[in-house]
């Protein structure tokens, strides 16, 4: 027994070295990551400004815990997960700013947490730099403070993927099992949809080996994260398959849609292009796009002639399935949605670069290095203007909803209160009024309904200016906000139709 054991462990302890350059990770490649994941929360901290208010998806998963406003309508498509995320924070503390700090901190935690476990398939150096790479981005910068889920899909996609590559390396690698059972939950808890195809090749390749201890994990982890949004499914939308239609029917009907063009517009800074027929942007604004396929087609031939296919191609066909529905499969366009697919793209594009710039023997090339060296400060200088541009755009505008709480209390709409018509969930949770709609993706309430609370509490209807409200609110008082009108219910007592 003693003398099988010893090579055993020796085995399982040196399975990393094994895996990648043969030499085991040292403190000061760990170090590297922690870096990269402590520069991701500083830049966030630093650029996309703490005290921006929650925008309209983000008070949708935030009011289901917080205590400003009362819970908004939640539909089909979306997930209790960064209900969860924010539960912490938000279910004491109404401060914005705190709440962003704290996703801020925990998505550095998670960028490290991610390409640590990549350790021994990927060098120290091209971990960091795939960090780097895609931390860098405009988009993975904007939503790292925010409420919202596409970032944690990502995070848990490469988490999941790389567990999953460690654990088919090594199957007793009981930690990388786990892995791959949290990293799918957290993908599942975020976007149920989003973690099936991000795994649809991990399937796959489970059943190619026949690996079923692997399977199972990755099948528990989509079930335990799942598993509540298919039984609000049954409880609140009736039945699986109606939520499934009706979340694609809010999305427009899923279906052969080439949506590639609207990603390359909303590159731009559009957080949603819908409908998305504007001009293409200037081409120094997207012309990393057409590099990213460049360079994954590089890492594929770098990993063939290394003999290290799997490792290069496995995240490639995840990234491809990940971003599938978003390029052709929907009629409209948000960065975000293609977070997953840059985040285990950045990993063999890394390599590729590393590969460009040094000779197989680990020489560098100086001519090649300053030429990648100029490209990556154009795109950086690219991304950082975007970045700022559509901070500042954003700010105003949660800036413009704040106003219009105002002058609605000053008008005496007050808690409890109900808003209803356009932009009523954000502008509603900033009065802390409830928001309501009888018709559209969020309906949740009907004009009886409506004309019933105006009897006993402040309601308005918001239009756009020069609207046309609805023929209930007609009669009501018209008053002018920041960029909206609003027609408010006269007051019990004072005579008129409700």
């Amino acid at each position: 027994m003693a003398h099988g054991t010893k090579p055993m462990l020796t085995s399982v302890g040196r399975r990393d070295e094994a895996l990648a350059s043969g030499r085991p990770w040292r403190a000061r490649d760990h170090g590297l990551l922690a870096a990269v994941a402590g520069a991701f929360t500083l830049a966030q901290l630093l650029l996309v400004r703490p005290s921006m208010g929650l925008g309209w998806d983000e008070i949708v998963y935030v009011s289901q815990v917080g205590t400003d406003a009362p819970a908004a309508f939640f539909s089909a498509p979306r997930a209790r997960g960064v209900t969860l995320l924010v539960w912490p924070i938000a279910s004491w503390s109404s401060s914005t700013t705190l709440l962003r700090v704290y996703i801020a901190i925990l998505s550095g935690l998670a960028l490290y947490l991610a390409l640590r476990v990549w350790r021994g398939l990927f060098p120290a150096r091209v971990l960091a730099g795939a960090g780097a790479l895609f931390a860098s981005l405009w988009v993975t910068l904007f939503y790292g403070p925010q409420a919202m889920p596409n970032l944690w899909v990502a995070f848990g996609a490469l988490f999941c993927v790389g567990c999953f590559l460690r654990a088919r390396a090594d199957r007793f690698d009981r930690r990388a099992l786990w892995g791959v059972l949290a990293g799918a939950a957290v993908m599942a808890w975020m976007r149920p949809t989003d973690a099936v195809w991000v795994t649809l090749p991990l399937l796959v390749l489970v059943v190619a080996v026949r690996h079923w201890r692997l399977g199972a994990a990755l099948a528990a982890g989509l079930v335990a994260g799942g598993v509540q949004w298919v039984i609000e499914a049954f409880v609140s939308y009736g039945g699986l398959r109606e939520r499934l239609n009706q979340a694609s029917r809010i999305q427009g009907d899923l279906g052969w849609n080439l949506a590639v063009d609207d990603q390359m517009r909303s590159l731009v800074g559009n957080t949603l292009c819908r409908p998305c027929n504007g001009e293409m942007p200037d081409p120094a604004v997207y012309a990393w796009w057409f590099v990213l396929p460049l360079l994954a087609v590089y890492a594929v031939a770098v990993a063939v002639l290394d003999g290290r296919t799997t490792r290069t191609l496995v995240p490639l066909l995840c990234a491809a399935t990940a971003a599938f529905p978003y390029l052709f499969l929907i009629g409209y366009a948000a960065p975000r949605f293609l977070l997953p697919a840059y985040a285990l793209l950045a990993l063999p594009v890394a390599h590729a670069l590393l590969r460009l710039v040094t000779t197989r023997t680990g020489r560098w090339r100086p001519a090649v290095a300053a030429v990648i060296a100029i490209g990556l400060a154009g795109h950086l200088a690219v991304q950082y203007a975007v970045l700022d541009h559509t901070v500042d755009r954003t700010t105003a505008n949660r800036q413009a909803w704040a106003r219009s709480a105002a002058e609605l209390h000053r008008l005496g709409v007050r808690p409890p209160c109900l808003l209803t018509g356009h932009e009523a969930i954000p502008v509603g949770y900033y009065t802390g009024c409830d928001s309501g709609a009888t018709r559209g993706n969020n309906a949740n309430t009907t004009t009886a309904d409506i004309l019933r609370t105006a009897r006993s509490a402040p309601v308005g209807a918001l239009t756009n200016p020069g609207g046309t409200p609805p023929r209930y609110a007609r009669g009501w008082e018209l008053h002018r906000l920041d960029g909206l009108e609003v027609r408010i219910a006269p007051a019990r007592g004072a005579g008129g139709r409700a």
